[in-house]
């Protein structure tokens, strides 16, 4: 769901949109951190945001990291 808010704010547009793993941490919502494959050998760390419920929101992309490897760990930014 937040491939394009990604696609829109690096202005560049991905074959390759592969969860590999993530991380959740609880604050008034959930954020999300997430390593994603964008090609063979790049990866790239998401922020995602997810508000409560009943607030009717849906997933917004918060921050990003590039240049990520397959092997960085997946840490909070």
């Amino acid at each position: 769901q937040v491939k394009p808010q990604f696609e829109s704010k690096e202005n560049k547009t991905y074959a390759i949109f592969k969860a590999i793993v993530y991380k959740t941490q609880v604050v008034a919502g959930i954020n999300y951190f997430i390593k994603v494959q964008v090609c063979d050998d790049d990866y790239v760390h998401l922020r995602v945001f997810e508000s409560l419920p009943h607030e009717n929101q849906g997933p917004s992309l918060v921050s990003f990291q590039t240049g990520k490897t397959r092997d960085d760990p997946l840490t909070y930014f």
